[in-house]
């Protein structure tokens, strides 16, 4: 399964990589993969308005897109639209952080997976 990582670079800039989070068989029920730990889970929806300038992560946490989009740009330059079923390892708690801005002028609504 692959999912992008957002995180800081040695240039201080944040940047995106995709990985692959490794799937193994599991039988009758599909594949899994290894558990991660967590430390929370928080819910959130932002309006159709959301226009975030540069920040950072607060903290490393995945960010599972459930409906709505919204583009992210890096401190590199690169922008990225994620949407409906996407997942995100943000991990930039350092340097510049990136931007985010809500798509076509529409709400979003997502899951926060903390790891730390």
């Amino acid at each position: 399964m692959r999912i992008t990582r957002l995180y800081t670079g040695s240039d201080n800039e944040s940047h995106f990589e995709e990985i692959e989070i490794d799937l193994d068989d599991a039988g009758e029920i599909g594949q899994l993969s290894k558990q991660i730990k967590a430390t929370g889970i928080i819910f959130r929806r932002t309006g159709p308005d959301y226009d975030y300038d540069w920040h950072n992560a607060p903290r490393r946490q995945y960010i599972i897109m459930l409906d709505g989009a919204v583009d992210v740009e890096t401190g590199d330059g690169t922008a990225r639209r994620f949407s409906t079923g996407d997942i995100l390892l943000a991990e930039d708690t350092t340097g510049r952080g990136h931007k985010s801005k809500a798509v076509n002028n529409e709400p979003r609504t997502s899951v926060f997976v903390t790891l730390d």
